[in-house]
């Protein structure tokens, strides 16, 4: 199998680089940083500049029998113009400009995340950015006074949707995407997390007993771009140790 995977480099990325490559598979890494792993490939791209998404995509030759969005910026406090460019414009136009790239019967994944969990209460918000010409973020972000976890939060909402709304159209195209929404896992980045997401990120992770590991995300998104998950399409897959069923089971005062 042959895989494309932005953010291969750290985190979750390198976890799934690991588990690719100890399985036989060639991995084409594209990332900002150059993965300190050996892949069998890597395209320095930065996905917040649009010249250095179509230099990628002209470097990515041959064809892939999957693509694995995962790369992104956290909830970090001044970066939220470029945690939207990246975590959702950037991914989308990699994502569009590797759809002919794409093998018949190939497998999409893009990492959203648990932070994206509130997309039904935030529809008309997120229609908005999916409309928005990026040349127009910084007014976008200025006019809902958004702070880097608003961004964030609408960031992987956007993901989740964009994923379920093209469902049909990679049918069409005999292709398929899911996606899958992490939590608290045990990262460099889980501190941001953390700082953003206040008090309730240690509650759970308490009370699920631990943060999830990247080779845990990794092993989900592997069994997404194998032929076994093959009638799974347009879905979002929450990995969280429980901690959404623990949360809902609070709100919803059912019996434990």
């Amino acid at each position: 199998m042959r895989v494309a995977l932005t953010g291969g480099a750290t985190g979750i990325g390198a976890a799934i680089a690991a588990k690719l490559l100890a399985g036989g598979h060639e991995v084409v890494a594209f990332d900002i940083t150059q993965p300190s792993q050996d892949v069998s490939q890597w395209i320095q791209t930065d996905l917040s500049e649009p010249a250095s998404i179509a230099v990628a995509l002209d470097r990515a030759t041959g064809t892939f029998d999957a693509l694995i969005n995962n790369a992104g910026l956290p909830p970090r406090e001044g970066l939220e113009q470029a945690i939207l460019q990246v975590n959702y414009f950037g991914m989308r136009a990699f994502l569009t400009g590797m759809l002919d790239k794409l093998d018949r019967g190939a497998s999409i994944v893009n990492t959203a995340s648990r932070a994206g969990a509130m997309w039904r209460d935030n529809l008309d918000e997120i229609k908005a950015l999916m409309a928005l010409d990026p040349a127009d973020l910084s007014d976008f972000i200025k006019t809902r006074s958004m702070d880097a976890t608003h961004a964030y939060n609408l960031s992987k909402e956007a993901v989740i949707i964009l994923t379920m709304a093209q469902t049909e159209a990679m049918i069409q195209r005999g292709l398929r995407m899911n996606s899958v929404s992490p939590a608290a896992v045990s990262t460099g980045i889980l501190d941001d997390f953390t700082k953003a997401f206040g008090p309730k990120v240690a509650k759970n992770i308490a009370r699920a007993g631990r943060p999830g590991t990247p080779e845990e995300i990794a092993d989900i998104i592997l069994f997404l771009i194998s032929p076994q998950s093959a009638w799974i399409k347009g879905q979002d897959i929450t990995i969280d140790g429980g901690m959404s069923a623990m949360g809902i089971t609070d709100m919803m005062g059912l019996p434990r």
